[in-house]
């Protein structure tokens, strides 16, 4: 291992622009642990604050709950360290570290929100979330072991140098073919498609931690004293990852309004992660000075955090629409329907039995028997 570890630094010292800095990929990593973390506590608490407003009768809108204020500004500053972690590590390890927070979630859910199930269910369900948990961490630790190492200054010129580069251009090429693909199926299919859109996120996705490393890179550099915000490429890296967040939060929104949450959490992360890594690995050539041992127990530990999070998501509970049921006015003897937890009551002709036909002896006249003659016009006129 001291060959190898040896046989890496000399490697990374020759390209002269990269070198390998342990420091630093430790702070980016346990910054980006430590950001999803906080995102998961944030989550937790908003629903917390959901479930506890749900459960009283106060009618004041979610936004008026402190826990939900608490919980909106620890996911800005969750969101913010992960952010800042691209500064210090490569994308292939804070991209996958973003299944620190569904680990994380899990265990909230049991213990902080007390998601339980019937004893029949618990077998079946918390023990395989028992099991992708540690599959989850077993993948991070290889991941994040085997990782890449090297390092590289974020500054305007290597970034312009990374951009203009032929395998980038080459990859950016294929990637907005198939994306153009993608959103030709996306208006042929009705925007019903669940891959299609995942997909599409995935593919945005990719372009959003090419940029958020190089705005967190540029950022950092002009704290430490060489000012990178004066360039226009800074703006435009920007502009770019401002934009591919929001189509991405909107092609979210459209497929949680079709399909379960679970279950693009799952595959979300799985195509966006892979799509990342393979993103990241061309711009900022993480992996050119790595071994084929090293890069071959990443995928490894990468493999195995999927399958860690398949397994965490497929046991989650799905909502259960809500079933309309009628109850009994004990006071009026009226049958009153309960329809989403509105209550509708049906129309009134003078009988309180089921089962029987509608007494209408005393019940007064519509307004088209009352007034035919109106009626019998207003019909002519339509045809």
């Amino acid at each position: 291992m001291a060959t190898i570890e040896h046989a890496r630094v000399d490697g990374g010292m020759a390209s002269g622009d990269v070198s390998p800095s342990y420091t630093e990929n430790l702070i980016g990593t346990l910054l980006a642990i430590f950001g999803n973390l906080l995102v998961s506590i944030a989550a937790s608490i908003q629903k917390y604050s959901h479930v506890m407003l749900a459960g009283t009768k106060d009618s004041r809108p979610i936004y008026r709950s402190k826990a939900w204020w608490l919980g909106f500004l620890l996911t800005l500053l969750g969101e913010a360290t992960v952010f800042v972690s691209y500064a210090f590590a490569p994308v292939a390890l804070v991209a996958p570290l973003s299944a620190v927070s569904v680990v994380a979630s899990s265990i909230l859910g049991f213990i902080f929100l007390r998601e339980k199930s019937k004893p029949k269910e618990f077998l079946g369900r918390y023990i395989l979330v028992f099991l992708g948990c540690a599959f989850t961490v077993a993948g991070i630790y290889l991941f994040v072991t085997f990782g890449p190492n090297s390092h590289e200054q974020l500054n305007a010129e290597n970034i312009i140098k990374h951009v203009i580069g032929w395998p980038y251009l080459l990859y950016l090429l294929l990637e907005i073919i198939a994306f153009c693909l993608l959103l030709y199926f996306y208006k042929q299919h009705n925007k019903n498609s669940f891959f299609v859109i995942i997909l599409l996120v995935a593919l945005l996705g990719s372009v959003t931690v090419i940029t958020a490393k190089a705005v967190s890179g540029m950022l950092v550099v002009s704290i430490q004293g060489s000012l990178q915000i004066s360039y226009p490429i800074f703006y435009i890296m920007l502009v770019c990852m401002v934009a591919t967040v929001i189509f991405q939060a909107t092609f979210l929104s459209q497929a949680s309004c079709l399909y379960d949450s679970s279950l693009i959490a799952c595959v979300n992360y799985i195509l966006s992660t892979a799509f990342a890594i393979i993103s990241g690995a061309i711009f900022y050539l993480e992996f050119n000075h790595e071994d084929v041992l090293h890069i071959c127990m990443f995928v490894l530990g990468c493999a195995v955090c999927f399958l860690g999070v398949f397994m965490i998501t497929k046991t989650k509970k799905k909502a259960m629409g809500f079933e309309p049921y009628v109850t009994m006015d004990m006071m009026q003897g009226i049958p009153t329907i309960h329809s989403k937890g509105w209550v509708v009551q049906p129309d009134y002709n003078g009988s309180f039995s089921y089962g029987t036909l509608v007494n209408s002896d005393n019940v007064a006249p519509t307004l088209a028997e009352a007034y035919p003659a109106a009626y019998a016009a207003s019909d002519l006129k339509k045809d």
